[in-house]
C-alpha cells in the first residue's frame, strides 16, 4: 500500500511485459489522473515513475532512506496535481522530474533548519538600562568621530556605511577610481578605530569616581 492507499505492487503479467517508451502514453496517462481522477492510471504511473524518481533522487545525493521518502512526496503531488499538467508544455518525465528536483531542494532546506523546539520564542527582553545608556553613549561618540573625518573620507564613510552602497556603486555615483574610493574607506575605518580607543581610554573607570 503507498500513501494513497492503493496496492500498487505490479502483477506478474505486468512485470513481464515490456515497458512502453513512447512519452505520449505517459502523458496521457497522467492527463487522465488529472482529468478523471483514474486510480489505474495513477498507479501506472507510480509503479514507471517511482523507482526513477527515487534512483534519481540518490544518484544527486540524498540517502535511500530519504530518497524514498521524497519519492512518496512526488507521487502525492503528481496526484494531487496531475490537473495542472499540459502536455503541450511538457512530457510527463520532464514535469514529473522537475517536481522532484524541486521537493529534493525543500527537503535539503527543512534539514538545514533549527527545529521549532530550537528557535527563540515571544520577543527578546529588552536591554538593560545600563546597556542600553552604555549603546547610546557609544553611538553618539560614533557620530562625534566621523564628524573629525576629512570631508572626503567622510563622505565616502556615510555612502558606504549609511548609505548601504557598494564601492562600485560609489565609484559610478562620484566618478572616482575604485581603487582611490577603497583606500580613502580604509584610511576613514584606521581613523575612527583610533579615535574610538582613545576616547575609551579617556573615560572615568568605577573606580576613579570615589
Amino acid at each position: 500500500m503507498n500513501a494513497l492507499g492503493l496496492n500498487l505492487a505490479a502483477p506478474p503479467e505486468m512485470r513481464l511485459a515490456p515497458k512502453p517508451k513512447d512519452d505520449a502514453r505517459w502523458s496521457a496517462l497522467l492527463v487522465a489522473v488529472g482529468r478523471d481522477r483514474d486510480r489505474d492510471a495513477f498507479a501506472e504511473l507510480f509503479r514507471h515513475y517511482a523507482p526513477r524518481v527515487k534512483a534519481f533522487l540518490i544518484r544527486t545525493g540524498l540517502s535511500p532512506a530519504m530518497a524514498e521518502d521524497c519519492m512518496q512526496d512526488v507521487m502525492v503531488t503528481l496526484w494531487r496535481k496531475a490537473h495542472q499538467y499540459d502536455p503541450a508544455r511538457a512530457g510527463a518525465a520532464t514535469w514529473l522530474f522537475t517536481i522532484a528536483r524541486n521537493r529534493k531542494i525543500d527537503l535539503i532546506r527543512r534539514t538545514r533548519r533549527p527545529e521549532p523546539e530550537d528557535l527563540p520564542w515571544g520577543p527578546e527582553p529588552a536591554p538593560e538600562q545600563a546597556d542600553a545608556l552604555a549603546l547610546q553613549q557609544e553611538t553618539a561618540r560614533l557620530a562625534q568621530a566621523i564628524a573629525t573625518l576629512p570631508p572626503k573620507q567622510r563622505d565616502l564613510v556615510e555612502r558606504a556605511y549609511f548609505g548601504d552602497a557598494t564601492h562600485s556603486e560609489i565609484a559610478a555615483a562620484t566618478g572616482l577610481p575604485l581603487g582611490t574610493i577603497k583606500s580613502r574607506i580604509r584610511l576613514a575605518i584606521d581613523r575612527l578605530r583610533h579615535a574610538m580607543q582613545n576616547e575609551r581610554r579617556d573615560l572615568p573607570r568605577p573606580h576613579d569616581r570615589h
